[in-house]
């Protein structure tokens, strides 16, 4: 494999990962007109310098080519005091993505690439996901996992439990604090350059 499609998948998977953190901006700017919604996190790979890793291309993989970690969602936590207006919420961040697209302002973050952890707030309790159907219940198999929809777009998966560490990146990676406003930009959180720079 040529070295010129080594570095061009690399930057394109820096470039996946800095539209997922634009799309966070927007989301969480949509969002803050919301009384219940205490903070706003982004989580997950979107929040941390890339990796290399052996990707599940098959082409990199039968080569065993590391390149950076792809990204293949927008995880997000949100505290939030009360969830009668997730369908309202869903509807404004949704439509917040398809205006910055429309826009021409370089995202291509569809809504159902957003996966919103609820937490409750002065907890942490995880409390479920915010559904990107967009009526509850849709009639999906999804739909079937006990508890789910019971808040309406208050997504349940089977067996779920999160991890012990989902959120410790919070500690630099929070946007959005009601009681402080916008505290920074998806931006500005550490990439890979970062890295290369301490190391």
């Amino acid at each position: 494999m040529k070295r010129a499609q080594i570095e061009e998948q690399n930057r394109y998977l820096l470039r996946r990962q800095r539209e997922f953190r634009q799309a966070a901006d927007v989301v969480t700017q949509s969002w803050m007109a919301f009384p219940e919604i205490e903070a706003i996190a982004v989580i997950g790979s979107v929040a941390k310098p890339l990796w290399k890793e052996i990707p599940r291309f098959s082409e990199f993989r039968r080569a065993r080519i590391e390149v950076w970690h792809e990204c293949g969602d927008l995880d997000l936590a949100l505290w939030i005091s009360s969830q009668h207006r997730l369908g309202e919420l869903r509807r404004k961040g949704a439509a917040a993505l398809r205006q910055a697209f429309e826009a021409g302002l370089g995202i291509s973050v569809a809504d159902h690439q957003l996966d919103v952890f609820l937490f409750e707030p002065g907890s942490d309790r995880y409390l479920g996901r915010l559904c990107s159907f967009n009526r509850c219940p849709k009639g999906n198999r999804d739909c079937l996992v006990p508890g789910c929809g019971a808040t309406p777009f208050n997504k349940r998966i089977a067996d779920f439990q999160p991890d012990a560490d989902l959120l410790e990146p919070v500690t630099y990676s929070t946007l959005y604090r009601r009681d402080r406003g916008l505290l920074r930009s998806a931006l500005e959180l550490p990439n890979v350059d970062d890295v290369d720079e301490a190391g």
